[in-house]
């Protein structure tokens, strides 16, 4: 079995600084695919791009970090222009980013729905447009990723109606790209111990009763993007597929 079925490909992932974005993108420099990191601030979290890429570049692959906010157009397009100028292309574009609130809806402020409609909407459709004449010459693939706050309930967590529409949009796109040889899919991640579960849980009292076996490991969830950025996921268009170790299908609610 090929151990570097992505040698030659070059991949951007959003908010791939930390996280489930950096295990993703760690996943894939393995696999052999050159990275183009994207970041939002300053900081601490440059200097986590920088180290990832310098991560890459240990393996032999080529890395680039690049900042920017994917709420703003302008932005995006020079962060793609950027990443493809210095590599020479792009085949796989991981919509991973996201930033919101963890408020009811009636205490959103109309600056929270703005952030909230911005980065998580509009900031992945940036992405789309700006990727796709790179993406349709590679004929490649774009992964989305979502979370179980977008088909079931999760207290203060206005992110998971922007992750359903997104979810819509990757289904549409799975159809509207396939004359130009796009592929495009999601991955609905379960419970991931990340920081912004840290936060969540300050406000979901049952998270304490979840059974250990239940929560997914970050490079779980990037071996299942892997899998839909490589030739073997080919027969699968416009899906989202739920990574979270059946928990869903037990309709488990804590109690």
């Amino acid at each position: 079995m090929d151990k570097q079925p992505f040698a030659g490909k070059i991949a951007l992932v959003t908010g791939s600084s930390r996280g489930i974005g950096h295990a993703i993108a760690a996943t894939l420099a393995r696999q052999g695919a050159d990275l183009i990191v994207t970041h939002r601030r300053p900081g601490k979290s440059a200097e986590k791009a920088e180290n990832l890429c310098h991560m890459a570049r240990d393996l032999g692959r080529r890395a680039i970090a690049v900042r920017g906010d994917i709420s703003i157009k302008a932005d995006v397009k020079r962060m793609v222009e950027e990443g493809v100028a210095a590599l020479g292309g792009l085949d796989f574009l991981i919509l991973n980013a996201a930033l919101a609130p963890f408020k009811p809806v009636e205490k959103l402020l109309e600056r929270d729905l703005n952030q909230l409609v911005g980065v998580n909407y509009l900031g992945n459709i940036f992405c789309i447009q700006a990727a796709l004449p790179h993406l349709e010459e590679s004929h490649g693939s774009i992964v989305f990723l979502s979370s179980l706050g977008s088909r079931v309930y999760s207290p203060s967590y206005p992110l998971g109606s922007m992750k359903a529409a997104m979810e819509v949009v990757v289904r549409d796109c799975g159809e509207q790209f396939r004359a130009k040889g796009i592929a495009v899919n999601g991955v609905c991640a379960g419970i991931v111990k990340t920081d912004s579960f840290k936060v969540l849980r300050q406000f979901w009292e049952k998270d304490q009763q979840i059974p250990e076996a239940f929560f997914v490991q970050e490079d779980e969830v990037a071996d299942v993007v892997a899998f839909l950025c490589s030739p073997a996921s080919r027969a699968i268009r416009g899906q989202t597929i739920v990574v979270d170790h059946g928990m869903s299908n037990l309709s488990y609610q804590g109690g």
